[in-house]
């Protein structure tokens, strides 16, 4: 979205065409990423915690174990949404 939006000014603004390269492109996408998972990660991991999303714990493993009991697991579910979401606004969804 943000690649056509920046595109669709580069007809006017010529300093817009640096947009077109792909290394600027990524490296945006993994700012983009990473402010995602810093702005929405306490977020993420409260609502896991109030939905009592958690780590089971064996009764018969370590007992150092047992302080772990609870810990939200579903954190790759925040790294798989925050691809989705740059891949959205930086990629050339148009590219073949």
């Amino acid at each position: 979205m943000l690649l056509a939006l920046t595109q669709w000014i580069a007809q006017d603004v010529r300093a817009f065409n640096v947009f077109q390269y792909i290394t600027l492109r990524a490296v945006l996408a993994t700012l983009t990423a990473l402010a995602i998972s810093l702005l929405a990660g306490p977020l993420v991991i409260r609502k896991l915690t109030d939905y009592k999303i958690g780590q089971a714990v064996r009764d018969n493993g370590p007992q150092t174990h047992l302080a772990k009991a609870g810990t939200p697991t579903m954190g790759g579910a925040l790294v798989l949404l925050s691809i989705l979401i740059t891949t959205l606004l930086w990629a050339d969804l148009s590219n073949r």
